[in-house]
């Protein structure tokens, strides 16, 4: 899993609210158990047309969205089904960062499994950040995980939360195989004394 430090780039506005995980990515797409590929297929539904062409309507279509890595989406984003294919989708698109108010549990857990951060904003701060990304290609947002900052593109700094532990896996890159390798040691040495005691 990729580290997650600072991430720089254009945020692309979704106000839609209660965004559930089949219009992330419908159920059609999910024949797969690779996580690479399925970015053509990220919102699919919205994205296309129903002869296969773009619908230059949806924002991951216009021009100043195109190479967007972060998504600034309304309340409830990523309900519905715990499919996670959702992320393994916005990854392969290019999106490290979600920000909203609300998601859904088991997304919100999916996304730092998967090298994503999904931060929580004040309602009145998540419209700043709408309003920031609404200005298209001078949308730029900087996300500095290890400060728990957003810097807009006038300069502006808000503050988020996150529990630490989500934050040391993502800045060292770990999902939960990673986190128990990290235990390594610690796991050996109690199974050395698990099987002293057995043989005593």
């Amino acid at each position: 899993m990729d580290k997650f430090t600072t991430l720089e780039g254009v945020a692309a506005p979704m106000r839609t609210i209660n965004v559930d995980t089949d219009r992330i990515i419908p159920a059609k797409y999910l024949k797969t158990i690779k996580r690479t590929g399925l970015g053509k297929s990220l919102f699919a539904e919205m994205r296309y047309r129903e002869d296969g062409s773009e619908n230059p309507d949806f924002i991951l279509n216009q021009p100043a969205y195109r190479q967007s890595k972060i998504l600034v989406v309304g309340d409830n984003f990523g309900c519905g089904s715990s499919r996670e294919h959702a992320p393994w989708a916005l990854a392969d698109f290019g999106i490290r960062c979600v920000i909203s108010t609300s998601f859904a549990d088991i997304f919100f857990n999916n996304c730092g499994k998967n090298g994503i951060l999904a931060i929580r904003v004040a309602p009145e701060d998540l419209e700043k950040l709408f309003e920031d990304a609404e200005r298209g290609a001078n949308a730029t947002l900087t996300v500095d995980l290890d400060a728990q900052t957003i810097r807009g593109p006038d300069g502006g700094t808000l503050h988020f939360d996150i529990e630490p532990g989500r934050k040391h896996n993502l800045l060292n890159g770990l999902d939960e195989i990673g986190t128990t390798l990290e235990r390594g040691t610690a796991i050996d040495a109690y199974e050395k004394k698990l099987a002293e005691r057995e043989w005593a």
